[in-house]
């Protein structure tokens, strides 16, 4: 209790920052000048040598390591995991990531591999990356997923949403976590799609209220994928949530996401606006194809005073 105490108090400080103004007819709207502008503060921040440390081993902990390709193998699924598991083969100070993100075709594979490591399975399903397929099929495969998966990354229906059919889309949602039972539930918005600051905030809150674990940013399969501006509107409306109703969701930005820089901005904008409850795996996870290998470039270099060669690392 004493944690949540304390965790509220710094949210409450974090409210002061916040990005919501109120509009001329009283209504409540963003401010897009203001979320820019907070968004290049994180991006600015400078972090010393053994905070950048701490940082890249606290990035690889929370990664969900995805291959999502139509190409996607058997084989290329047992290499994911085995790097998942030891990123570095010959380095055990490397940690093992949180979890391998694949489709549903691919999740039997991936639980045989990761079996008795700490790495779990996530698995997309409900259609995606679109989305558009009828409601049964969304919730039947969430369903299948979830027999191998302990981790569910749902395509929210965003035609539906901008059409003004909030129902619809959180009857979804709330089918879906049904369907997969105590798996948890991560809701990709797809925010690159949805036409504007206030309608991120507005479809994260009627994701959080449909039952989503996490909320998470992009499919990666359009551009823009992850920002900055849209992260920090995420954010806020997870601190609001918790503030109102006392439930901690999740956070996860994925989709053009290919730096440590980029990554640490990120973990920034988690700890300023919800505290370092959130800087931990079962609240917080980054999706990356690419990201790793050069976040473990940054550890050898801050190790070793110089750069490793990308070749150095598997590109799995």
């Amino acid at each position: 209790m004493d944690g949540w105490v304390h965790n509220r108090d710094q949210m409450r400080n974090s409210a002061a920052a916040s990005t919501l103004s109120a509009t001329p007819d009283g209504a409540v709207s963003l401010d897009q000048v203001a979320v820019e502008a907070r968004a290049r503060l994180f991006s600015s921040r400078s972090v010393k040598r053994g905070s950048k440390l701490f940082a890249c081993n606290l990035i690889i902990t929370c990664t969900d390591l995805t291959t999502l390709e139509g190409s996607d193998t058997r084989g290329r699924v047992e290499v994911l995991c085995a790097k998942a598991m030891r990123p570095v083969p010959d380095d055990a100070t490397i940690p093992a990531v949180a979890a391998v993100c694949v489709y549903p075709s691919q999740a039997a594979t991936a639980r045989r591999c990761l079996q008795g490591s700490p790495v779990v399975v996530a698995s997309v399903a409900t259609g995606f990356p679109s989305g558009q397929v009828p409601a049964e099929v969304k919730i039947a495969e969430a369903g299948e997923a979830a027999r191998f998966a302990e981790e569910i990354d749902m395509v929210m229906d965003r035609g539906a949403f901008l059409e003004g059919r909030h129902l619809k889309v959180q009857q979804e949602i709330a089918g879906v976590k049904e369907a997969i039972g105590d798996r948890h539930l991560k809701v990709i918005l797809e925010t690159g799609e949805l036409g504007g600051l206030d309608q991120v905030r507005r479809a994260s809150w009627l994701a959080m209220e449909a039952g989503a674990d996490f909320i998470k940013t992009s499919t990666g399969k359009i551009q823009p994928a992850a920002t900055l501006p849209v992260a920090v509107v995420m954010l806020e409306a997870i601190r609001d949530f918790a503030w109102a109703t006392g439930r901690e969701i999740g956070f996860k930005p994925a989709g053009g996401i290919r730096s440590a820089k980029q990554a640490v901005a990120y973990l920034v904008a988690v700890n300023e606006i919800l505290g370092d409850r959130w800087l931990r795996p079962q609240r917080f996870r980054i999706g990356a194809s690419s990201l790793l290998n050069d976040v473990l470039m940054q550890i050898y270099k801050e190790r070793r005073g110089g750069y490793q060669s990308p070749q150095d690392f598997s590109e799995a």
